[in-house]
């Protein structure tokens, strides 16, 4: 594993001792503040377990606080990290949204009045439009186009 050697500015452990002492900040960006002032290699420095267990976090996160602060900066290293985009693709893009819409203004089956978002729901499924979606999925789909 890579070791990144934290060095803090005075201004910078003059910062996080205030966000420390204030407590007003979240949670997480007190602990790494904390993190951030164990680390520092102009003060006593401790390792990444005695920091993980002194503020009960991993010692993954220790090292990516350190990481991020190395190369990012105070306010990424404070931070959450940011995620590249959403982890599971949308079920209906453009083109499944538009069938949906389409359907959605089709004749409903028979024996039915109207289209349920159920009904809708299993037509998608049933055309393979998608391999299968909830009725809630559908509801938000056809509210992005009223």
């Amino acid at each position: 594993m890579k070791r990144y050697i934290v060095r803090l500015t005075d201004e910078e452990r003059a910062f996080l001792g205030g966000l420390i002492s204030k407590g007003k900040a979240a949670a997480y960006k007190i602990r790494h503040a904390h993190i951030l002032l164990k680390s520092d290699a102009d003060g006593l420095v401790w390792t990444d377990e005695e920091i993980a267990t002194a503020f009960s976090v991993n010692v993954n996160t220790v090292h990516n606080v350190r990481q991020r602060f190395v190369e990012e900066g105070l306010e990424a290293a404070l931070g959450r990290k940011k995620l590249a985009g959403p982890t599971v693709p949308p079920k209906l893009d453009g083109e499944k949204q538009a069938r949906l819409i389409a359907l959605s203004l089709s004749e409903p089956p028979n024996g039915y009045n109207r289209w349920t978002l159920h009904l809708l729901a299993g037509k998608l499924v049933e055309l393979r439009i998608v391999e299968s979606i909830s009725h809630e999925t559908v509801r938000q789909g056809l509210k992005k186009t009223v």
